[in-house]
């Protein structure tokens, strides 16, 4: 039984919204055997290249690597919790890093902001080429830094899963009770504190 006949997964919206917006979701089931297509990362990765940043600064930095090579199983050995149980069966683990300092030594104060706003157009992208992500903040930080040469002005700031959906009965539970949970978000006047 696949993934959409258990739980919908288009958001039910207060307003219409693009396609790429109401359908991304982020799945722990990854299918192991699927290979990602060079153009879909490559057009995953210019998106993020392209999104806005504060006075153009663009602070985001990527480390891109395949399921099969060492720097993926670096990323991997740095993820913790839950996140171990699954990430591994991902095509790509994508580390975002923000430059929050730059090389002048001047702080770069929306340097985290900015690289969210990155992966972000990274992950639309990507679900518009048919692909999904996952975004996690549970990894060891220094350990990326310390496995990938960072200088002390790169911060780790989310490891991204990228890839085609697997089988959710593959996943352990409690990690495939949630894979097939409807998807829920607080109502928009939870979220809207004022709306003038």
């Amino acid at each position: 039984m696949s993934l959409t006949d258990v739980a919908p997964r288009t958001a039910e919206t207060a307003a219409p919204l693009l396609p790429a917006l109401a359908e991304r979701w982020s799945p722990r089931a990854f299918d192991t055997a699927a290979v990602i297509d060079e153009t879909k990362l490559t057009a995953a990765l210019e998106a993020a290249r392209w999104s806005p940043s504060a006075n153009n600064s663009q602070p985001w930095r990527f480390i891109v690597a395949r399921r099969g090579t060492p720097e993926f199983d670096s990323i991997a050995a740095n993820l913790m919790g839950f996140n171990q149980a699954w990430a591994g069966a991902a095509s790509v683990l994508i580390v975002a890093v923000a430059e929050v300092v730059d090389a002048e030594g001047a702080e770069r104060r929306w340097a985290t902001y900015d690289v969210g706003q990155a992966v972000a157009h990274l992950t639309i992208q990507a679900h518009h080429d048919g692909l999904h992500t996952h975004q996690m903040g549970g990894f060891q930080a220094d350990g990326l830094r310390e496995a990938f040469g960072l200088e002390e002005r790169f911060v780790p700031v989310s490891v991204t899963a990228l890839g085609t959906v697997g089988d959710a009965d593959a996943l352990p539970e409690p990690l495939r009770e949630r894979e097939l949970a409807p998807r829920v978000r607080r109502p928009l006047d939870e979220v809207v504190i004022v709306r003038a």
